[in-house]
């Protein structure tokens, strides 16, 4: 099986990483993927872990541990969202922290959008920024409803 860098190279071709590009929080629209953002983290609150039933334990099965879960409000200078922190990500999003957001995504909670890095986007901990956060234009806040459009209704 060949890898990536020994494939470039018995097609005679080589592969050209894209520059990001960074949008603002005001151009995030339901259900877009793939976002990097320079954001500040102005506050942070840990959500209370669900408990789930307990599966019964095997061999092979690790035990369970509780997922840790933080609702940050990120912003920059155009507008603020949620974002969701999960387990690891939840000791970069502390209050005051400026973050650069790889690869995120707009996931719909409740009619609201909220901001969230999965497994394939990244975190990374960024100098302070300069800016100031538009904390009256929250993306959070506003409820967006499904419409489905077509002739079956």
């Amino acid at each position: 099986m060949a890898t990536t860098g020994t494939a470039a190279v018995a097609t005679g071709t080589s592969t050209v990483k894209r520059k990001p590009v960074f949008v603002k929080v005001e151009q995030l629209k339901p259900g877009t993927t793939g976002h990097t953002l320079t954001v500040k983290v102005i506050e942070a609150n840990i959500v209370v872990p669900v408990t789930r039933k307990t599966r019964p334990a095997s061999s092979l099965s690790r035990p369970s541990q509780p997922s840790r879960i933080v609702e940050c409000l990120i912003g920059d200078e155009t507008g603020c969202i949620l974002f969701t922190a999960r387990n690891d990500q939840v000791d970069l999003m502390k209050p005051g922290a400026t973050v650069i957001l790889r690869n995120s995504r707009i996931d719909m909670f409740k009619g609201t959008m909220r901001l969230g890095v999965d497994k394939w986007g990244r975190i990374e901990a960024t100098g302070a920024a300069s800016f100031t956060v538009k904390e009256d234009n929250n993306l959070s806040l506003v409820e967006y409803e499904l419409i489905n459009v077509g002739g079956d209704q």
